[in-house]
């Protein structure tokens, strides 16, 4: 039976001239002319009548028809992949070097970074601290063991280990010191408790500001503050008489009157017990020098003959005022 050829099908007679097909694919980059072949009229009903897609006609194998593979529309070179044949081992070193591979992050650095940031939730509220950036700081606050009956902490704060203000950074290390510092007392404390702050061998600029102590007291949670008993300043400075007594207006009353001067390590061994205290060096050598001092001035006050009685009483009764 013959198959009737429709518009857009190949002659015989061009089929006869066709050239043979390629038996594999040109590798050497030649892109030979498209030529894209009309599709043929196709009646999409579902009877069998002339010409349909179920009709015997078109149910049969098409044999007759004849397709050149040479005219078949094939990707262009945008949508083709590109094969050079052999890969050029220079090329790959080059871009080796050219480009630096990422590092590996070992599970042991993974722990380390870790390590380097500690999550704290002060004021019901969670808070990460930088503990890279205050690890030379951290000695500001120690546990100075217990007094009295029960869990009663001696909390000591050492202003000598603060930054300096000049640091670059000041305002940050202040800010992640000052979280530390709350985290810790809160940790450090079960029961009632005290702070010992030393403040001797501390330059001004070293000395925190109004501002800072005021956001620590702010900060501190209302047990802290209800727990607390006293609150002991070591060797106290004109500069930190005058920073209470600015703050007196924000603080309230039972709070002051927990403060008290000491002005020696002698006179503070009288108060509490200092067997788990940790007094810095620094601190040492500055009680040994004011109290030498002390003691010349004392020499001096009572060898001077033209000194009357009613001065040294005077004096007596000042170093006797806490």
């Amino acid at each position: 039976m013959d198959v009737p050829f429709e518009e857009g099908m190949l002659s015989p007679s061009a089929a006869d001239m066709r050239p043979e097909p390629p038996n594999s694919l040109d590798l050497n980059g030649g892109h030979p002319q498209r030529i894209k072949l009309t599709a043929p009229n196709i009646n999409l009903s579902l009877d069998q009548s002339e010409g349909s897609i179920l009709s015997d006609d078109n149910l049969d194998s098409p044999d007759e028809i004849d397709i050149n593979v040479d005219e078949l529309d094939t990707p262009d070179e945008a949508d083709s992949f590109e094969y050079t044949g052999h890969e050029d081992p220079t090329a790959n070193k080059d871009s080796g070097q050219e480009s630096e591979s990422i590092p590996e992050y070992t599970a042991e650095e993974e722990r380390e970074d870790n390590r380097l940031w500690r999550t704290v939730v002060i004021g019901e509220q969670e808070q990460r601290i930088d503990m890279k950036v205050i690890e030379p700081y951290r000695r500001v606050i120690s546990h100075g063991g217990y007094y009295g009956d029960g869990l009663n902490a001696i909390i000591v704060f050492a202003a000598c280990f603060l930054p300096d203000s000049s640091r670059a950074d000041y305002h940050y290390v202040m800010e992640n010191l000052f979280l530390y510092v709350i985290s810790t007392l809160e940790l450090m404390v079960a029961e009632d408790y005290m702070i010992v702050y030393l403040n001797g061998a501390t330059p001004r600029r070293k000395m925190p500001g109004l501002g800072w102590m005021k956001k620590c007291y702010q900060m501190i949670d209302r047990r802290l503050r209800k727990n607390l008993k006293s609150f002991i300043i070591v060797h106290p400075s004109w500069f930190i008489r005058t920073i209470l007594a600015v703050t007196r207006p924000f603080i309230s009353s039972k709070f002051s009157s927990k403060i008290k001067y000491v002005n020696s390590l002698s006179e503070l061994s009288g108060l509490i017990p200092m067997d788990c205290i940790h007094i810095p060096e620094s601190i040492i050598k500055y009680d040994e020098e004011r109290s030498y001092k002390r003691s010349v001035r004392t020499s001096c006050l009572y060898n001077d003959p033209e000194l009357s009685s009613m001065e040294k009483d005077i004096d007596m009764k000042l170093k006797e005022k806490p």
